[in-house]
């Protein structure tokens, strides 16, 4: 199972940083969320696949029984989850109201420091 899982994060990574080098805001920000969840799905591996028993240590133990399940990566997923959707939430609001402004979704096309009739800066003293 985690070398399937493996084999899709890597997926999820390719294509996350493809989107991400895109000219277009709309694919740059797939292209976020693609390589959040390639995160995501990278720390719900590491803390183990397997079906384990919940970490519950009964009143006359001290430690657990058998092998448990580690919650902390679980925990660290949750966050991850609503702190990316709200990211992207800002940042979707964000390239509609530079569209509505500027009138294209194209980086290049948002080049407004640089006007399109001037020469360009120099590249090097």
């Amino acid at each position: 199972m985690e070398a399937v899982l493996a084999i899709t994060v890597g997926i999820f990574f390719a294509v996350g940083i493809y989107l991400i080098l895109s000219k277009h805001i709309i694919r740059i920000l797939l292209g976020v969320t693609i390589f959040g969840n390639a995160v995501n799905l990278t720390i719900f591996t590491a803390g183990r696949v397997v079906r384990e028993v919940p970490p519950i240590i009964p009143v006359e133990l001290d430690v657990p029984a058998s092998i448990t399940a580690n919650p902390l990566p679980q925990a660290l997923i949750l966050t991850a989850i609503v702190i990316s959707f709200s990211f992207f939430a800002f940042l979707l609001v964000l390239a509609f109201r530079a569209y509505q402004e500027l009138g294209t979704d194209d980086t290049d096309g948002m080049r407004v420091a640089e006007p399109e009739r001037e020469e360009l800066p120099p590249l090097g003293y």
